[in-house]
C-alpha cells in the first residue's frame, strides 16, 4: 500500500459522503426498519401456535335434511 495515495483516497471517500447528504439519514433509516423487522419477527415467534383442528370426531350424516353438507359443532 503506498502511503502517499492513502490522503487522496480519505479525501475521495470524504466527498462522496458529503456529495450525499442523505446517504447517513437513508443508512439509519435501513437500520431503523431492521431493528422493526427483528422486532416483529420475535412478535410473531411468541404466538401460540394454533390447536388442531377435531379431526373424526363427528362424521357428516349420511341421511336426512340437516348435517350432509355442513359439519358445526357449537
Amino acid at each position: 500500500m503506498n502511503i502517499a495515495s492513502t490522503p487522496s483516497f480519505v479525501s475521495q471517500a470524504a466527498t462522496a459522503v458529503s456529495d450525499t447528504p442523505g446517504a447517513a439519514q437513508v443508512l439509519a433509516l435501513r437500520k431503523a426498519l431492521q431493528v422493526q423487522q427483528q422486532g416483529a419477527l420475535a412478535l410473531l415467534q411468541a404466538l401460540p401456535q394454533p390447536a388442531p383442528a377435531p379431526t373424526g370426531d363427528l362424521p357428516l350424516a349420511t341421511q336426512g335434511p340437516l348435517g350432509t353438507q355442513l359439519n358445526v359443532m357449537a
